[in-house]
């Protein structure tokens, strides 16, 4: 298990590498100056030279980047040019809100998906299953920004139930979290639904089911945990992209995540705000999928770690 670890570890911090490196030159390889991004159209001449030198982005772009790396080796992020201060700092700032939106919309995913996916295998056929598979693929094809303002005009303005945006209480929490859980609740549904068919199938299920086992039982105990395993692939990176933020989302509701203030700094070729905030993504990412691929080995004790 440790020689797994470290060489998955390993390999994260090269893909870690090959992606800040890209990152670095996809910024500077843009038609804006990010130094003319910063200040605005109408600086000029020296004004711009100066504080090109003040923020070291004179120098050759494999100094700059070679200066970034060895600050990062270091745990040092950079400074944020347009935020001003620590990319770190602003980073674990926005973090909380980040957080507790991610856990929302997983919780609530999973709440309507898991129930989803289990009634409709058991129903296959039904006027039932049919009616949530076409309730379904409308809120699939639904982009998350436009549904999230479908539930402000209805849920908030009409019917006064929550707040149009903002953060600080559950009632902020629920309409963003809405917006994405829903649509992505269905498509958990629609894969635990295909994958508990397939396992229900099997000669394992029809001998339980021989034996006069009750179906709650064959369902829950033997046939779910199998159908599970390629949802929680799907849960742990859905996760980990959750946790580098929802932009459009957080900026619909105007909730204080890390999506939207990474984008915030893209607009105005924030470097080391950018910098930050791929590989904060990256690395929770790879973090996710090496957890994922653990947590597979102790529910299917067929997989075993290489």
């Amino acid at each position: 298990m440790m020689a797994y670890l470290l060489r998955r570890l390993f390999w994260l911090a090269l893909t870690l590498l090959a992606v800040s490196a890209f990152t670095f030159a996809i910024i500077f390889a843009g038609p804006v100056d990010p130094v003319q991004a910063l200040v605005g159209p109408r600086a000029q001449g020296e004004a711009l030279a100066a504080l090109r030198r003040q923020l070291g982005l004179d120098r050759p772009l494999y100094v700059q980047y070679a200066d970034y790396m060895g600050k990062l080796l270091r745990g040092d992020l950079g400074y944020s040019f347009f935020f001003k201060r620590p990319v770190s700092q602003a980073l674990f700032s926005r973090l909380p809100a980040t957080a507790q939106l991610a856990g929302c919309i997983m919780g609530l995913s999973l709440v309507f998906g898991l129930p989803m996916g289990i009634v409709t295998a058991l129903k296959r056929g039904s006027l039932l299953d049919h009616s949530m598979t076409v309730a379904g693929l409308v809120l699939i094809s639904m982009p998350s920004f436009f549904f999230g303002l479908l539930l402000i005009y209805f849920l908030a303005f009409k019917l006064n139930l929550f707040p149009t945006g903002g953060y600080g209480s559950l009632r902020h929490l629920i309409l963003p979290g809405l917006s994405v859980a829903l649509p992505w609740s269905v498509w958990y549904g629609t894969i635990l639904r295909a994958n508990l068919l397939y396992v229900l199938s099997t000669d394992y299920v029809r001998t339980a089911y021989a034996k006069g086992l009750w179906q709650r039982l064959v369902v829950f105990r033997h046939a779910l945990k199998n159908a599970m395993l390629p949802l929680v692939t799907m849960l742990g990176m859905d996760l980990a992209s959750l946790l580098t933020g929802t932009a459009l989302v957080e900026y619909v509701f105007n909730w204080p995540g890390i999506g939207w203030q990474a984008l915030t700094a893209a607009q105005h070729r924030d470097v080391p705000m950018v910098m930050g905030s791929v590989l904060f993504g990256a690395a929770l990412i790879g973090l996710a999928n090496l957890g994922v691929d653990i947590l597979y080995s102790f529910l299917d004790p067929r997989v075993r770690l290489a």
